[in-house]
């Protein structure tokens, strides 16, 4: 009986999905599928501004890296999640977007920043913001499940994922719980 009971037990905790843990009440899956690709979640980081938890952001890679140029640079498929924990407007988020990809980008994906701020709208606590890349397809954006569109290139994923791992985060802490650190 208690073999049958142990037996059951495993066969629920083996049949349930992988966690890869929790941060400020939000949970991320350990693992995903992006084109075909399996990511592993890297780390997670919670952007505050002024005290204020604005939202909580997983990293997806092939394979996890501590190293902050390598994850920017490999063009590889990845993703960047963001989970709202408060309410922010479209003009807001719109701004902020365009600012940071402006600061941390080059001038080819700076161009795009207009249409990335453009695709933004408000949101609410729990709602989700993906970035996701795909080689040679490019930087797709997905706000509260909709698909707003596609930018293509290198260029400007490398772009979008240096405002989160780059020189200049948003914050240190966000950076380093991204990278796993």
């Amino acid at each position: 009986m208690i073999r049958a009971l142990l037996a059951l037990a495993l066969v629920a905790l083996l049949a349930a999905p992988a966690v890869a843990g929790e941060l400020e009440g939000v949970t991320l899956p350990d693992r995903i599928t992006v084109a075909g690709q399996p990511l592993v979640l890297n780390g997670m980081g919670l952007r505050e501004k002024v005290f204020i938890d604005v939202y909580v952001a997983g990293l997806y890679l092939p394979e996890k890296t501590r190293d902050p140029a390598k994850a920017i640079a490999a063009d590889v498929p990845k993703r960047i999640e963001m989970v709202m924990r408060r309410s922010v407007g479209k003009s807001k988020l719109a701004e902020t977007m365009k600012e940071s990809i402006e600061k941390a980008g080059s001038r080819e994906a700076a161009k795009n920043a207009g249409t990335l701020a453009g695709w933004m709208e408000d949101v609410d606590e729990d709602d989700r913001i993906v970035l996701e890349y795909v080689p040679g397809k490019g930087t797709t954006v997905r706000v509260k499940g909709k698909d707003k569109g596609t930018i293509a290139g290198a260029a400007f994923m490398k772009a979008v994922w240096g405002i989160y791992l780059g020189a200049n985060p948003p914050t240190d802490d966000l950076k380093d719980g991204l990278l796993g650190r």
